[in-house]
This record gives C-alpha cells, structure tokens and sequence, in this order.
C-alpha cells in the first residue's frame, strides 16, 4: 500500500459516508432549477463530458441532477458487438481489473484480493463461478452511467446487501482490503443458453446516491439485512446490450463467469478505457 493511499482509505474511514450521500443524493434530486443547472453545468466543466453524445444537451430538458447523470445517449452512440460468440462491455469506464477467480478469490489490485462468497453474499452462489473470469470497470463521473447486458440471459435472483460507502477508485482499491466485498451492491445472477450462469454485480460507493433497475426500480440504500429476490419463475429475459440499470454518480460494475466459459478477459490491460457494447472476450 502506498503512503498516500493509506491516508486516503483512512480520511474515508472516519467520513459520515452514508450521511453525506444521502445528502447528495437529495440534491441531486432536487428541481430548482438554478440549482440543478448549476450542478450540472459545473459537472460539464469539471469531468469533461460530452453532451455531444446525450439525446439533449439542453439543461432545462433535465429534471434533476440525477436525470442527467443517467441520461440517455443518441441512437448508434454505443453500437453493441453482436457477434453470436462475443461478450460485450457491460459499460462505460476503464478495466479496474479482470482475469481468471483463483479457486474462488478475485484479484483487486496488486497483492489484494477478495472472496467470491463474500462479494455475492451467498457460498452457493460462488461455487458457481469457482475458476471462472471476471471483469471489473470502474466508472468515473464522466462517464456514461447506464449498465446493459454482456450477454443474453434471463434474470434469476437479485441480493441487495448492504455495506460501506468507501471510494471505488484506484487509490482506495489499492490501500483497502475486500473494498468491493465491503461496499453496498446489488448481485444479479442470470443464466444464459451459452454459459450457463453468470453474474452482473453493481457496486455502491461514496456519494452514489442509489442503484435502479429496469425490472425493480429504485433499490433502496442504506444499513439493514440482506434483501433477496427470486426471479425464477418470472420470464425476464433481456438481450446483449440491452439496458438493465443504473447508477447515479460513478461506481463499479463487476461481471463474473463461469470456469471455460469466456475466453479473453485474462488479457485486457489494467486501466483500458472500455465503452459499453464493444467487445471485450469471446465465449468459449
């Protein structure tokens, strides 16, 4: 660990972290509209985001703050690789990191890695995915904050576990254990006719004023016990590339797969950027 990240992961520590995203989060709600204007504008400025890409760049076409975190993107923005054998980016970002689950232990940075069980909440789960592959995508607060599909496959089972509010960025990721086992997420486990389960994980992190769902809404956060559901009887199926959440500010997305089921994520290279709908490895 280096010494600036231990005194980042340590300001953290004693932050109110949920205490202030719930307060970001109630203005990010807000529609004052000299508030959010100004918000988003500062927004603009200060991460570079182009609004050359979102379906309007006209402010006042956004409600809120958070409206125009999880805007829309024009039609063919993200074209989605529909190779029949091909796994798409489930989103924007850069690859934090991927590779192959060592036994049932996931790398999140050099010499710290984290337990599968512990990340989905559910040892049964996890036995699933035992050397399987994994990606994992930070995305920034420039970035495009909707989470689509890598492949196609129907929903099985959510777990909203609640946890920490810690940073996800690179900083944090080197300097505290099991940071992605820690923090608020939400697992969703599907199965797929060509790989059989895999998992699309969102992770919460500080100021992230809440994760949605296309099939559940608004996932309340917050301390509290372990919320399961169960899908399996209900046909939502959802296609590659298809749309099926949203953060609303930056955090991380995890996939994970199966053992020999994806060929690829082993080579990409640490701090890539990615975009959502390219492909990133190939089905086995």
């Amino acid at each position: 660990m280096s010494h600036s990240a231990d005194i980042f992961v340590a300001i953290q520590r004693i932050l109110p972290k949920h205490t202030l995203s719930r307060l970001v989060g109630k203005i990010a709600e807000s529609k004052r509209p000299w508030l959010k204007n100004f918000l988003i504008d500062r927004a603009i400025s200060a991460f570079t985001i182009n609004m050359e890409e979102a379906t309007s760049a006209d402010l006042n076409d956004y409600d809120n703050f958070n409206a125009f975190f999880t805007r829309e993107l024009k039609a063919g923005t993200r074209p989605v690789d529909m190779d029949d054998h091909s796994v798409c980016c489930p989103a924007d970002g850069v690859i934090s990191q991927s590779g192959i689950i060592d036994r049932q232990r996931i790398l999140q940075a050099k010499g710290i890695d984290y337990s599968v069980s512990r990340l989905l909440g559910n040892s049964s789960s996890a036995q699933k995915f035992q050397d399987g592959s994994f990606a994992t995508i930070y995305l920034s607060p420039k970035d495009y904050h909707r989470v689509h599909m890598p492949i196609a496959g129907k929903l099985r089972t959510t777990r909203y576990i609640p946890g920490e509010l810690f940073s996800v960025n690179d900083k944090t990721a080197q300097g505290l254990d099991g940071l992605f086992a820690r923090n608020e997420r939400l697992v969703c486990e599907f199965n797929s006719e060509l790989v059989g389960d895999f998992a699309v994980i969102f992770v919460g992190a500080m100021l992230v004023a809440g994760i949605e769902t296309v099939w559940g809404g608004y996932e309340k956060p917050g301390p509290g016990a372990v919320r399961e559901s169960d899908y399996s009887d209900q046909e939502l199926a959802y296609a590659k590339g298809e749309e099926i959440g949203q953060f609303r500010f930056g955090s991380t997305v995890i996939v994970l797969f199966g053992e020999n089921k994806v060929s690829g994520l082993e080579n990409l290279s640490l701090k890539t950027p990615v975009i959502m709908g390219e492909k990133l490895a190939i089905l086995t």
